[in-house]
């Protein structure tokens, strides 16, 4: 079983840098004439789309109609031509791809493949649809195999957060249309569950938890009367399906995914309205893009904004001054989280030693091997660091899990001249803070271990207690309760 599976918190891993377009675009004029609207309702019909529109509900038929009638008042493919020429501006110089980009929004309706939908996604569709520009892969905001003036209708929906329905690249890379808005969530694992929080999801939406989120009454005390439904190893199918939910959040790929496409496969066949949606929620390489994805799929956008504000504040903080040693000034590491089980390549906790400005020992294998303490001894770590998954985090007072841990590690005869052991630079820290949606604390932790002279005003125990009162809304005290970390970093 991998070592960040089946714990609150799970593991987490590497994030990318997240890079803003500030391109400023004006149109004028309109952007229909009365022939190519006559036009745009011919496509329509030939691609069957009128016989689609009469199924839909006259109020959604009402807002789609106003929206393209507004559109009218955008401008004119020729008016932009014209002042483009006037002006000798290319159309590449107004709206642009994010080819250069680490980080594309991968949900349909991002023309522009950028990291977010906005107006100049509507205006390069419309540049799609006039064969001014090539088509994108997200440019089809309807996902009905076309580019028609329905896309300008779901764009300018998405912009304004009032879709019907939103079509999104999930974690585990499937395409899946989520039928908006979600009001009847079951949620099977913490990692996924505690973001929603951060985005302030009222709770009576969260109809029913995995049986340890019910379980446990000190980090989510909402959900002590919430229907328990099993685990992600041994869900309680028909539980869930008498909840009637409209979607089910559950692990993209931790460990196995294997175990996460037989749930997902089960409830579809069992009830196909079921929307399946696996994400992580723990993972830094694909966490920013998990809770912009919610923020869309759950009508929190500016929540989550909040959010990764605060999140990236720490993560670039870490990032920007560990870029500043060259990698023979990072100190080796050697994470163990049972007896000589460690991490390599792959692995959550290998990338989280990464960020923090490590260099992991056993980076040359990969996933969570079993290694020979001679191997250990081989490769004389500067740094040891032992990921505590018993009694510590949340559900105990008393350090002496932590330092039983540590003096443990110290006392192994066939450590005693290793470096980290000798130079005593071995430190422990629970799994609640080093896996999770909470991984960029422990980061921040890792960091102020691994380099004290870059991080000296970094204050991890301060970021802790401002993301559980700020953003999960818990009355808890990290003065008065919990044990996290041992020793405490200088």
């Amino acid at each position: 079983m991998a070592a960040e599976e089946n714990t609150r918190t799970s593991n987490v891993i590497y994030i990318k840098e997240q890079h803003k377009k500030h391109e400023k675009f004006v149109t004028r004029g309109s952007i229909f004439s009365p022939s190519s609207f006559a036009k745009t309702k011919r496509l329509k019909k030939l691609g069957g789309e009128k016989e689609k529109m009469k199924t839909k509900n006259k109020t959604l038929a009402l807002v789609e109609i106003a929206v393209v009638l507004c559109s009218m008042l955008l401008a004119a493919l020729p008016a932009i031509a014209a002042e483009q020429t006037t002006k000798g501006v290319t159309a590449s110089a107004i709206i642009t791809t994010a080819s250069e980009d680490d980080y594309v929004l991968g949900i349909y309706g991002n023309a522009n493949e950028d990291d977010t939908i906005d107006m100049r996604d509507l205006t390069y569709v419309k540049l799609i649809f006039f064969g001014e520009r090539q088509e994108t892969e997200l440019a089809d905001a309807k996902y009905d195999g076309e580019i028609n003036p329905l896309d300008f209708v779901q764009i300018k929906l998405i912009i304004v957060g009032k879709e019907k329905e939103l079509t999104i690249i999930d974690t585990a890379d499937r395409i899946v249309t989520v039928k908006k808005p979600l009001e009847r969530l079951i949620v099977l694992l913490s990692p996924i569950l505690e973001p929603m929080r951060s985005l302030k999801l009222e709770t009576d939406k969260i109809v029913g938890v995995g049986t340890y989120i019910k379980e446990d009454n000190i980090y989510f005390p909402e959900f002590s009367e919430c229907q328990g439904l099993g685990s992600v190893s041994s869900p309680d199918y028909e539980a869930i399906l008498e909840l009637h939910p409209d979607t089910v959040w559950i692990y993209a790929r931790v460990g196995s995914s294997s175990s996460y496409e037989k749930i997902q496969n089960t409830l579809n066949e069992a009830d196909p309205t079921i929307t399946v949606l696996r994400i992580d929620g723990y993972r830094p390489s694909n966490h920013v893009d998990e809770i912009r994805k919610m923020g869309y799929i759950l009508g929190k956008r500016n929540e989550a904004d909040e959010f990764l504000d605060f999140y990236n504040g720490v993560m670039n903080t870490v990032k920007e001054r560990v870029e500043e040693h060259s990698e023979e000034d990072k100190p080796t590491v050697y994470l163990e989280w049972a007896p000589y089980k460690t991490c390599g390549e792959g692995a959550g906790y290998h990338e989280k030693i990464m960020l923090a400005g490590g260099n992991n020992i056993f980076s040359d294998l990969s996933s969570y091997p079993t290694v020979d303490p001679e191997e250990v001894i081989k490769r004389d770590p500067d740094i040891i660091v032992i990921v505590a998954r018993g009694n510590s985090g949340y559900e105990s007072d008393d350090i002496t899990e932590l330092t039983s841990l540590r003096d443990e590690i110290m006392s192994r005869p066939e450590l005693a001249e290793v470096t980290a052991v000798k130079q005593e630079r071995v430190y422990v820290i629970s799994n609640d803070l080093y896996g999770g949606a909470q991984h960029f604390i422990g980061i921040a932790y890792l960091a102020k271990w691994f380099h004290p002279e870059l991080f000296k005003d970094l204050d991890p125990k301060a970021i802790h207690q401002e993301y559980l009162t700020r953003f999960q809304g818990l009355d808890y005290d990290l003065d008065k309760h919990g044990v996290f970390v041992y020793p405490e970093p200088s």
